[in-house]
C-alpha cells in the first residue's frame, strides 16, 4: 500500500529516489528501503512526505482502487469518486460517496461546465449562481 503510493507519487512529481530524500531530511537508501517494503516511515517522515507530495496522511498509507486498478492518492482537497457509465438516455449516476460528501439528494441542481479537449465538471447551482451575482455587483461597481 504505502509502498505502492510512494512509487507512483515520486514518479508522477518528477521526483528521484535522492531528490525526494534530500527534501525530507534522509538517506536515499532509507527512502529506496520504503519503497522495497522492507521499511515503513514513521509518522513524523509520512507527514513530511505527505506534505512534499500535496497528499493527506491518510492517503499516502491507504492505496485506491478504481476498477480494479491502484490509482494514485489524490491531491489533498480533490478526489477520485470512480467512474460512471453514461446510459442509452444519456444518463450517468453519481457515486453514493461523492452524493454523501456533498450532501447531494434528488432535486439538487447542478450546473454542467466543460473545457474543449479537457472534460467537463458538475459544479453545485447554488455555488454557482452565488459567483454569478458576486460578478455582476462588481461589473456594477465599476
Amino acid at each position: 500500500m504505502l509502498r505502492d503510493n510512494l512509487i507512483m507519487l515520486r514518479n508522477l512529481n518528477g521526483f528521484s529516489q535522492e531528490e525526494i530524500a534530500e527534501r525530507i531530511g534522509i538517506s536515499r537508501q532509507a527512502y529506496a528501503k520504503w519503497e522495497s517494503g522492507k521499511t515503513v516511515p514513521d509518522i513524523e517522515k509520512c507527514s513530511l512526505l505527505a506534505e512534499a507530495y500535496g497528499v493527506t496522511i491518510d492517503s499516502l498509507i491507504k492505496t485506491n482502487k478504481l476498477e480494479g486498478r491502484v490509482v494514485p492518492p489524490a491531491p489533498e482537497g480533490k478526489n477520485i469518486w470512480g467512474s460512471v457509465t453514461l446510459n442509452e438516455r444519456g444518463q450517468i449516476v453519481i457515486p453514493k460517496a461523492a452524493r454523501d460528501h456533498f450532501g447531494l439528494s434528488e432535486g439538487h441542481r447542478l450546473i454542467l461546465m466543460s473545457a474543449d479537449g479537457e472534460g467537463f465538471a458538475l459544479i453545485p447551482a447554488e455555488w454557482f449562481e452565488k459567483r454569478l451575482a458576486l460578478l455582476g455587483q462588481i461589473a456594477s461597481e465599476e
